[in-house]
């Protein structure tokens, strides 16, 4: 990855300009950051700029670039599930019952996230949908249609970060996460208008490959701003393929913290989610972290030091193993 593009992730990931020619005003940006210096810099154009994010989203390190909604606000819900599928790590014969559940999975929209983990409980999927019930019968039919078992569908009573922005020497999000308790949706659905929600649906997907792409998109960008002003968007950036970024070593770890222990280890960069939710059989941990790093050695230190700010509680480490989805929801398709 060249310095360039390097720079431009950093700015693009945590707002890409809601502009005609947004890679015009990111080149703007890039030479006035460099007349302020003391060495001269490259002049950088537009095509330039373009042509680097371009070779970003080719090479894979830019999965889309586009909204991040929050599910909440647009009258969603989403729950974060746990469950037993039979694998050789477990002491099947094979993995092809993990095959055809991950094939189940994909055939459904509404499950953005699926993942094998280092665990009993070693299949973690996300699902997002208007409502409790919806979330219940997805589940009940995957168990019916694979060797899905033992799931857990898990809220969130509190959230205290959200989203990756990722670079070399920081990720994380500006601001921290409001607390929200189980069932609380401050839903504002019921004022969207039909504009707003086709300009959502099509924000949930990834900008053209155009210099102008929010025209060929047809898009609005004052909606888009509204959107972020209501805070209907978390943000409008680029969403990165952790590994091909240079973050190949993840792992969520679960603490058996005290309450709010969240609010102390959230506002570390190698941090992308934390959230606090209710321990279940044979799982007494409550507080979620999701931490990325560029080695082992380097994500271990940050457990290590993550449990020792906590008071050293007990804790356990579920190994990224295999990424079996990763997609982003298409609110109101």
């Amino acid at each position: 990855m060249t310095a360039l593009e390097q720079h431009l992730l950093d700015i693009i990931q945590d707002a890409f300009p809601l502009e005609e020619r947004p890679y015009q005003v990111l080149a703007d940006m890039l030479n006035a950051q460099g007349s302020a210096g003391e060495q001269p810099r490259e002049s950088f154009t537009e095509q330039q700029v373009f042509d680097a994010v371009e070779n970003l989203r080719k090479a894979g390190v830019i999965r889309r670039i586009g909204g991040i909604y929050d599910s909440h606000r647009l009258g969603f819900i989403s729950r974060l599930c746990a469950g037993k599928v039979p694998s050789i790590a477990t002491g099947a014969a094979d993995d092809s019952a993990l095959d055809i559940f991950a094939a189940a999975v994909n055939e459904i929209p509404a499950i953005t996230h699926n993942y094998v983990r280092s665990h009993e409980y070693n299949v973690w999927f996300t699902v997002i949908a208007e409502s409790e019930g919806k979330i219940c019968r997805i589940v009940d039919g995957l168990c019916a249609a694979t060797a899905l078992h033992d799931v857990h569908v898990l809220y969130a009573t509190k959230k205290f970060k959200i989203n990756t922005v990722m670079g070399k020497t920081s990720v994380g999000m500006n601001a921290p996460m409001r607390s929200v308790g189980n069932g609380a949706k401050e839903s504002l659905s019921s004022v969207l208008t039909a504009s707003d929600r086709e300009r959502i649906r099509i924000a949930c997907g990834d900008i053209p490959h155009t210099l102008a792409p929010f025209k060929d998109w047809n898009v609005s960008v004052d909606g888009l701003r509204e959107d972020l002003i209501q805070k209907r968007m978390r943000r409008f950036g680029a969403i990165l393929r952790h590994q091909q970024a240079g973050f190949a070593h993840n792992a969520m770890v679960c603490f058996d913290a005290l309450t709010d222990a969240g609010a102390v280890i959230a506002k570390n960069p190698h941090i992308s989610h934390c959230y606090e939710r209710p321990a279940f059989e044979g799982f007494p941990y409550t507080l979620y972290v999701m931490m990325h790093a560029q080695s082992p050695e380097e994500l271990d230190s940050f457990i290590k030091d993550a449990a020792t700010s906590l008071g050293n509680p007990d804790f356990v480490v579920l190994h990224s193993i295999r990424e079996l989805k990763k997609t982003s929801f298409r609110f109101f398709e």
